[in-house]
């Protein structure tokens, strides 16, 4: 079995309550799709997990923009003030390892991208059914996962959407977006990853310590919408 997670946002409560899960169904590989660090009171440690236990990473916009290798002038204030918070805190270490991340990697018959695969350096979000359907063109493995969104979805290349789960097909292509671990925004809180057994993909949701994540947020003078927000998974 494979896991994958993203968008952790330095949400050390729900990586942890993630990786217990991983444990416990007992996967072989977990592969990262980005965005480790923003938002959260935790990017040292999140980091620290993510180096230790995933085979693949790659980088999200937040990872590069806390290194100022991305334009951050499209962030809302909060998300600048996070990045800002966030560059303070990260430590030379962990600040190597996200500089070492590319954007796209390609593992066994899938693609993992951060937000599209056709301009993963343009941080592009996929809502749409047009934009699915262009996105098709970009990539010719049978199934891409992207994050980047933080909502969770499953689309085939006839604009099909499935619902937490799907059987792939030889005669289809999938993209498929595999939520958010630290900050869900599809309205459900609970923290959201992936998983591939044979020819069946989840997407898999859990309850997690908001309360610690919020609390901490706060000692830490983050803005406070940070941390009502996870409440509400918004």
């Amino acid at each position: 079995m494979i896991a994958l997670i993203s968008d952790i946002h330095s949400n050390l409560e729900a990586l942890n309550r993630v990786m217990e899960e991983i444990d416990r169904l007992g996967v072989e590989r977990i592969w990262c799709l980005g965005d480790v660090v923003g938002y959260g009171a935790d990017p040292n440690r999140c980091c620290e997990i993510v180096r230790e236990r995933c085979e693949l990473v790659i980088a999200g916009n937040h990872d590069w923009a806390v290194l100022d290798k991305t334009d951050i002038t499209y962030f809302n204030p909060v998300a600048k003030e996070a990045v800002l918070w966030t560059r303070r805190e990260l430590s030379g270490e962990n600040r190597e390892f996200l500089d070492r991340l590319g954007l796209k990697l390609k593992a066994d018959q899938y693609l993992l991208v951060h937000s599209s695969p056709s301009r993963p350096e343009e941080w592009l979000y996929l809502f749409e059914r047009e934009q699915f359907e262009e996105e098709f063109q970009a990539f010719g493995e049978p199934v891409c996962f992207i994050g980047h969104s933080h909502v969770p979805v499953i689309v085939d290349d006839e604009l099909k959407i499935y619902g937490t789960g799907v059987n792939v097909e030889p005669n289809h292509r999938y993209i498929i977006n595999i939520g958010s671990v630290g900050q869900p925004r599809d309205g459900d809180p609970r923290a959201s990853f992936a998983t591939i057994e044979g020819d069946r993909i989840e997407i898999r949701r859990l309850e997690y310590d908001i309360e610690t994540a919020q609390e901490k947020i706060r000692k830490a003078g983050l803005p406070e919408f940070l941390a009502e927000r996870l409440a509400a998974g918004r």
